[in-house]
C-alpha cells in the first residue's frame, strides 16, 4: 500500500485532466469553420461562436486542467 503514496496524481486527477482536455478540444472544434479566400469573403469568421464562445470554452478547459494538476490527492489510510 505504500507504493500508492509515491504517485503525485491519483485516479481523480487523471479523470479531471481528461475532462479538461476534452473541453479544450471541444473549444477548438467550435472555433473551426470555413475560411475566407482571396475571391470570397466568409462572414462566419466573425460569428459569436468563433469569437467569444469557443475561446471561453478553451479557457475553462485550461483552468480545469490547471486545477487537476494542482489538486492534492487524499491521503491513503
Amino acid at each position: 500500500m505504500e507504493d500508492k503514496q509515491k504517485f503525485a496524481f491519483d485516479k481523480v486527477n487523471f479523470i479531471l485532466l481528461a475532462v479538461g482536455m476534452a473541453v479544450v478540444i471541444l473549444g477548438f472544434i467550435l472555433m473551426a469553420g470555413p475560411a475566407s479566400t482571396e475571391t470570397a469573403f466568409e462572414p462566419d469568421i466573425f460569428s459569436v461562436r468563433r469569437i467569444k464562445v469557443a475561446p471561453a470554452v478553451c479557457f475553462l478547459g485550461f483552468i480545469s486542467m490547471i486545477y487537476a494538476i494542482l489538486r492534492k490527492p487524499k491521503a491513503v489510510r
